[in-house]
């Protein structure tokens, strides 16, 4: 069993070419033969009909969890449909193993509905530390990627977030209002300013990645799952950039956070972002 950070250090060293292996086989054996060929039986509600699981989402899962479990003895996975089946897995984010935490299809409304911006999130953490992360969207052929204190790279180049642009709209994406709590709604409310063009996000991986390549400055997100933001958060970082809370804390994957919070490609358009929610 892994016991201590520098010896997931050298895991990584050894074995992070075996998880993108990994991550590859799941879109190419479970998610890709899926896409813009889901039957009908294929696609379930969870909460409702803007919460989707189809068959993809399952045995990607399930495909990830064996591979990813064996890969690193001790470790364990938190995964969006085991959770989902039993809310108790999601406890291990906060316990003393490794714990990867796994979205197989974020984006799975764009899946079912025939649109290339869905991806698969991996990140490793322990005690609330994100460690190492991988994005791959698969029928975009991009695969990001980031160890603590090693940058973030996409398809192997190095990712730069950089400053916005001066003199430009901060392009941010947001939750959907459907998404939000009526105090979330009125924080959001501080972005309809001058300087600012908030939209809807899509795929959170995704924009993440947008945040990372510097072609999104920021988003601003109104829920906590670890599986939608902890792989986005250490490429952002690992980008130059960051993300805080409305304490002006940073989000944590373990839970108790100030909503919604702001990742941005910057630390000054953060803290702009932020003091926007927290004025209005």
């Amino acid at each position: 069993m892994i016991v201590n950070t520098e010896t997931i250090d050298e895991f990584l060293a050894r074995r992070s070419a075996d998880v993108e292996d990994a991550v590859r086989t799941a879109a190419e054996t479970e998610i890709l033969p899926r896409f813009r060929r889901l039957a009908q039986h294929e696609v379930d509600q969870k909460t409702g009909p803007h919460d989707l699981v189809t068959d993809a989402d399952r045995n990607a899962e399930l495909y990830l969890t064996g591979v990813l479990g064996a890969l690193l003895p001790g470790s364990v996975v938190v995964g969006e449909e085991a959770v989902h089946a039993d809310p108790a897995v999601y406890a291990a984010i906060q316990g003393d193993a490794p714990v990867w935490i796994v979205d197989p299809v974020d984006g799975t409304r764009q899946f079912v509905h025939g649109d290339d911006g869905f991806c698969t999130l991996v990140a490793l953490a322990r005690h609330g530390e994100l460690l190492a992360s991988w994005i791959h969207a698969p029928a975009r052929a991009q695969l990001a990627t980031a160890v603590r204190g090693g940058g973030a790279f996409l398809n192997g180049e190095r990712l730069h977030a950089g400053p916005p642009a001066p003199g430009r709209d901060l392009e941010v994406a947001t939750s959907h209002p459907d998404f939000t709590t009526d105090q979330q709604k009125h924080a959001l409310l501080g972005l309809r300013t001058d300087g600012v063009a908030p939209r809807p996000c899509g795929s959170a991986g995704l924009e993440y990645l947008a945040v990372a390549r510097g072609l999104l400055d920021a988003t601003v997100f109104s829920w906590e799952a670890a599986w939608d933001h902890a792989a986005g958060l250490l490429l952002v970082e690992e980008a130059g950039g960051t993300h805080l809370t409305l304490t002006g804390a940073p989000f944590r994957i373990t839970g108790g956070n100030a909503l919604p919070f702001t990742t941005a490609r910057d630390e000054a358009t953060a803290r702009r972002i932020r003091g926007l929610l927290t004025a209005s």
